[in-house]
């Protein structure tokens, strides 16, 4: 408070006791949150619940701080920030708790994600970025231990790119790279790989970027001295700190219960972070769980007397509340300042947030509940009118009254007795029965969405509605290398887009290790086309927070083995974002790798059915050559979705002819390519694998077999146009070449083309599948024989298919 005036003086005391009261209730009011949401899991209202309590008061000094267009990137103890900034009230908590899908009544996901995740909106009604800047903003939480941070890395970077880039200055994203990014994480989960390899991360790009460390002592049940050397992690990060001579962190430690000491704290981490972009650790130390770790299980399972007694002392409500009392100054004239006169004050603070909390509980509940019961009610009529006319009555009436005497019937009840109910009439014909299927196939119709739309975008930018454009060609095209093609298109992307950025380990000064960036760096400078450490986690961090605040990100991944040590960041954060948002946030990250076909263990093998399993969500793109490759990164950059793209490693120096209009052809999401007809088998395979069935075809056809080749060229989606079951209705026969292990992308293909497609019913004989071994390639090139499909297998193969068809004609070879 300034001191020039006895009357300035009483004002200014006025606005902070107003301040910090609104605080107390702020903070009473989530941890009233916290107890009775407890008590809605034991009672059965909510499956799980995992709350913010014990750490209320550092998060009030943490929204103080926290500006608008500010990034959250946190974890599932911080709803008491999230509602001190405005973005979450009770009555939101407890949708969310009930798993409500309606996303006003639940703005966090929709009921996609328990309770505690915490979003912001940053997208409008037509999935358009908002302007990021007029609001406060949280990325959308994942509850996989630390999994936060890598994006947490990018989104600060995207302030140092808007603040030394000029060319990409956007008032909807960025005012000057003035906004910091906040993480919060627990001191256990400080533990994990990808803590320390953000943290690292974020010293060495110097990036405005605030990690606070909520330390309770504990994680879930094991204590800081099995979780950190020395039970102490700003002691252990002590190497980071910052000096005359050289860059790192500002490093700050603060009792968690310390209000005043609190808001002093994040205000300085604040400045140093806002303005002179260095990175800040603040480690909050002794804070409690009242209620334990969550509603799975109690603490005093765990903890000795003494800990849960001294917990009880140090609980940072109660001692704030001790603070607000005790608090007594007297001003320059002599006039004693305090926040209360009584402790009734609090009191009624008190009372007051728990009637707000128990009355929001109430109307959550009411808005989850009441659609159903009106389901209900229609659903326990037709039922009745069902059993009336049926022969199955007792049966149906059965079922109608176990559903009717179901007190808080869910969506679940009621569809599964209405297919139950189906089965026993599905002899019968009758008006009633009409109108239960109708009311099945209704209920699916507008329930399932609930649980499953947004998987990918469902706006106008959705990749797969760029429409292919072709490469054209001069007619004395020149037959170049093909790292000279995805070379060319990237310089043009890069001129043409100037918010496209591209880094990885090697991509920038030496221009990648197969010299498809080669001269880029030089050319568009160090910030867009960068080095970095080895670190894959956050290359893909950095590439999904770039990503989120309205930057063209391409990550590059050196090798597809490598994509493993980012898998869990690909598949809980990106792949998932657009969905578990419900639609709310997208983050188009291009992720480039290259891998097939060499020789190895190591950067050879092809784990593509991991890779599609886990990455639904993305778009997964195997291009056979440069020029395919250079395409989809032209579609994409056309859309708003996420995608993987593996080069084809074999490709860089084949020679293809050179395109006249880089930057322009564009390859479709989702399309298979024929690129050779045939009538007698179909063979579908991508990648490096398609060029040994392409070189075959002359061996074939001298035993008289003319097979027809597709390119799958996209997993995921794979052949939207069902062009595969086009081929098989000509040839009847079916063969897919993969190097993935037996039972994995080949799998997949197979059951989209037999389920999806319904080709089993053209198919005259069994279809095959051609992989790698179920180990990784051996060395060299006799272990590359041995290990994935070679010539003479595909070749085999495919003759002793045709031989089971016309054994005459084709001899047994052995």
């Amino acid at each position: 408070m300034e001191k020039t005036s006895s009357s300035q003086q009483q004002l200014s005391f006025s606005e902070f006791k107003k301040e910090v009261l609104q605080d107390y209730k702020i903070a009473v009011l989530s941890r009233e949150c916290s107890l009775l949401g407890r008590r809605e899991v034991l009672t059965g209202k909510a499956k799980f619940g995992i709350f913010g309590d014990g750490k209320e008061i550092p998060q009030l000094a943490m929204a103080k701080a926290f500006k608008k267009g500010d990034f959250r990137s946190g974890y599932y103890r911080d709803q008491t920030f999230m509602m001190a900034i405005g973005e979450l009230t009770p009555q939101h908590f407890f949708s969310a708790l009930y798993a409500n899908p309606n996303i006003d009544a639940d703005p966090m996901s929709a009921g996609r994600q328990m309770g505690g995740h915490y979003t912001t909106h940053s997208l409008d009604e037509n999935g358009k970025f908002k302007n990021l800047t007029e609001q406060y903003n949280s990325t959308c939480d994942i509850s996989p231990t630390a999994g936060q941070m890598p994006r947490m890395l990018g989104i600060a970077k995207a302030s140092k790119l808007y603040r030394n880039l000029p060319e990409i200055k956007n008032s909807k994203f960025s005012n000057n790279g003035n906004e910091i990014s906040w993480g919060t994480i627990g001191n256990a989960s400080t533990s994990e790989g990808v803590f320390f390899e953000t943290i690292n991360a974020a010293g060495v790009l110097q990036v405005p970027f605030i990690i606070s460390i909520w330390d309770d002592a504990y994680g879930i049940s094991v204590p800081a001295k099995y979780q950190t050397t020395k039970e102490n992690i700003s002691e252990v990060l002590k190497g980071f700190q910052r000096d005359k001579d050289n860059n790192g962190y500002e490093i700050l430690k603060v009792k968690g219960w310390d209000y005043a000491t609190l808001i002093n704290v994040y205000n300085k981490a604040a400045e140093i972070a806002r303005v002179e972009h260095t990175p800040v650790l603040i480690h909050v130390e002794e804070l409690t769980q009242p209620q334990g770790h969550s509603t799975s299980g109690s603490h005093e399972r765990y903890k000795s007397k003494e800990r849960l007694l001294w917990e009880k002392q140090h609980d940072c409500i109660a001692k704030m509340r001790d603070w607000i009392i005790e608090f007594d100054l007297t001003d320059e004239k002599g006039n004693s300042l305090k926040f209360i006169e009584s402790e009734e004050e609090l009191i009624r603070i008190e009372k007051d947030a728990k009637k707000e909390v128990i009355q929001a509980k109430k109307t959550a509940w009411k808005a989850f509940i009441n659609p159903i019961k009106e389901q209900k009610k229609k659903l326990l009529i037709i039922l009745s009118n069902l059993a009336d006319k049926s022969s199955n009555k007792q049966f149906i009436f059965k079922l109608k009254n176990e559903l009717d005497s179901t007190v808080d019937a869910l969506r679940k009840d009621l569809l599964s007795t209405a297919r139950k109910a189906l089965v026993y009439v599905r002899n019968e014909e009758s008006i009633e029965k009409k109108q239960l299927q109708n009311w099945i196939q209704h209920y699916f119709k507008t329930e399932q969405p609930k649980y499953s739309s947004h998987l990918y975008s469902e706006t106008e930018s959705k990749a797969q509605l760029v429409q292919e454009v072709l490469p054209t060609y001069n007619q004395n095209a020149d037959l170049v290398d093909g790292r000279i093609i995805i070379k060319d298109n990237f310089d043009t992307l890069f001129a043409k887009h100037k918010n496209l950025f591209i880094f990885g380990e090697d991509a920038g000064n030496i221009g990648d290790v197969n010299q498809g960036l080669v001269g880029l760096q030089e050319k568009y400078g160090k910030l867009r086309v960068a080095d970095t450490g080895i670190r894959e986690a956050t290359i893909i961090g950095q590439g999904i927070g770039l990503a989120l605040r309205g930057l063209r990100p391409i990550a590059e991944i050196q090798y597809l083995d490598y994509l493993l040590y980012a898998i869990q960041i690909l598949s809980d954060d990106l792949a998932s974002l657009h969905y578990r948002s419900a639609g709310k946030q997208k983050a188009p990250l291009i992720v480039r790798t290259r891998g097939h076909r060499l020789e190895g263990i190591w950067h050879s093998g092809s784990p593509m059915g991991a890779i599609i399993h886990l990455l639904r969500g993305m778009h997964v793109l195997v291009p056979r050559n440069m020029t395919k490759a250079a395409g989809f990164y032209n579609t994409l950059l056309e859309s708003d979705e996420p995608a993987l793209i593996v080069e084809n490693l074999n490709g860089y120096r084949l020679k293809e002819k050179a395109p006249n209009n880089f930057g322009e052809f564009k390859t479709p999401i989702g399309v298979v390519e024929t690129v050779k007809e045939g009538t007698d088998l179909t063979v579908l395979s991508y990648g490096s694998t398609l060029k040994i069935v392409e070189d075959i075809v002359p061996n074939l056809n001298q035993v008289g077999i003319n097979i027809e080749i597709i390119d799958a060229q996209s997993l995921l989606p794979f052949d939207i146009n069902h062009d595969v079951v086009k081929s098989i209705q000509k040839t009847n026969r079916l063969l897919i070449v993969d190097e993935d292990v037996p039972g994995g992308a080949s799998s997949y293909l197979l059951n989209e083309i037999l389920e999806n497609q319904n080709a089993y019913q053209y198919l005259d004989s069994k279809p095959s599948t051609l992989t790698a071994k179920a180990h990784r390639p051996a060395y060299g090139t006799d272990g590359d024989y041995f290990s994935k499909p070679n010539a003479e297998d595909i070749f085999e193969t495919i003759y002793n298919i045709m031989r089971e068809v016309q054994p005459s004609k084709y001899k047994k070879l052995y």
